[in-house]
């Protein structure tokens, strides 16, 4: 479904090949808070995935719709105009799911906190990395390997 909306398979894999941004902040989570692989910390870990590819597609869609809609060239001046232009809604989601999980995070060494605990960790810390690695190292990587163009519908 993703090769459709995207109609490139190379953003497609460029896109896959961003999950782990987000697997570098959720191990380092996980390790600095015991390191134990639980059912919790999964789900965390696919949670976080699904946060990753979301901000990842918002991009790439993005960056989409400024070559068919907008009429720009693929070049430096569209990559940094379509990242300033999806930063706001980034940060956002980032921002408001980690403050969710905050609280979360910080009594997980409560009773009853088995699952929620090392899952709001995962998410945390792989929010961190992935968000600032969604906006500096993905637009750099599409700049030089993505593949945009206008469609002909």
């Amino acid at each position: 479904m993703l090769f459709i909306a995207f109609g490139s398979l190379r953003n497609l894999v460029i896109t896959i090949l961003n999950l782990p941004f987000a697997l570098i902040g959720g191990v380092i989570a996980a390790s600095i808070y015991g390191g134990w692989l639980s059912i919790g910390s999964m789900v965390g870990f696919v949670t976080l995935f699904g946060i990753t590819l979301r901000n990842s597609i918002m991009l790439i869609s993005h960056y989409q719709h400024l070559i068919e809609n907008e009429n720009l060239i693929w070049n430096l001046e569209t990559c940094i105009k379509g990242a300033k232009e999806r930063l706001p809604s980034i940060l956002m989601t980032a921002l408001v799911a980690g403050l969710a999980l905050l609280p979360i995070a910080m009594g997980s060494g409560q009773p009853g906190k088995e699952i929620e605990g090392p899952m709001a960790t995962i998410i945390i810390g792989g929010l961190f990395t992935s968000t600032i690695l969604n906006l500096l190292i993905l637009p750099t990587v599409l700049l030089n390997y993505g593949e945009f163009k206008k469609r002909v519908f």
